[in-house]
């Protein structure tokens, strides 16, 4: 479990966000970035100019910024996380509407997941916004709900980090979500907190997406497992269908 700092510096948390999104989102403008930080536009301007400068980020023809030569590593998802963003968000909120809890939706990038976009509840105790987390797939309820998908060699040669104990729990786990088709992340990444996720199936040329619905452990209950399940699966083939249609 990560917390955040007792003395964030709220611009470096800015600039290490914006990275983040340049690198699994793609190329944005600067009222984009505006918009998804919740900054001015001189300061979302400012970030780029810094990032520019070292090299995370470089301004294209257009005027837009994409990642630059230090995030291009690794490789390049088949289709755009922003479209899953933008496609997704419509049925985030509508699982937030149907059910009252935070909705994510979140891709798998090597053994962890990220999170691309959330919708809050309006509940005053809630789950807060993830996006731009990254946290290991083993422990999220999305996460293992991608791992899921996978056979038990393919998914021990993403895990290759974890020891022998504790990777023959994870394929146990696995097993179990494999048979509900979901999976549950019961205070696994954070005290207190309890999710449920899904896979997205693979649609448009995208594949390894998960959607979750999260709330404080307080208020869950296993009663609500049919509704949370059929919600989210529901979700996730819609956003199947309109990733193809894109």
């Amino acid at each position: 479990m990560k917390n955040r700092p007792a003395y964030a510096i709220a611009s470096v948390d800015s600039a290490l966000l914006l990275a983040s999104l340049l690198q699994h989102e793609g190329a944005m403008r600067v009222t984009d970035v505006a918009g998804r930080l919740g900054v001015s536009v001189s300061t979302a301007h400012r970030l780029l100019g810094m990032l520019v400068y070292r090299d995370f980020a470089e301004q294209l023809p257009d005027r837009r910024y994409a990642a630059g030569p230090v995030l291009r590593r690794g490789p390049v998802q088949q289709a755009s996380v922003a479209t899953l963003r933008e496609v997704a968000l419509p049925h985030l909120r509508r699982l937030v509407d149907a059910v009252g809890e935070t909705a994510n939706v979140m891709v798998l990038a090597g053994s962890d997941i990220r999170f691309v976009a959330t919708v809050e509840s309006a509940q005053v105790l809630r789950v807060g916004d993830r996006a731009g987390r990254t946290l290991p797939a083993h422990r999220t309820s999305g996460g293992k709900a991608v791992l899921a998908t996978m056979a038990d060699d393919e998914v021990a040669a993403v895990l290759t980090a974890l020891d022998g104990t504790v990777l023959a729990h994870v394929l146990r786990e696995l097993r179990t979500a494999r048979r509900r088709g979901f999976a549950v992340n019961d205070q696994g990444t954070e005290a207190g907190l309890t999710a449920v996720g899904v896979a997205v199936p693979p649609a448009g040329g995208f594949a390894g997406a998960a959607l979750s619905l999260a709330a404080p452990t307080a208020r869950y209950s296993r009663d609500r497992l049919p509704v949370w399940r059929a919600a989210l699966t529901e979700a996730a083939a819609d956003i199947a269908r309109d990733l193809d249609a894109v």
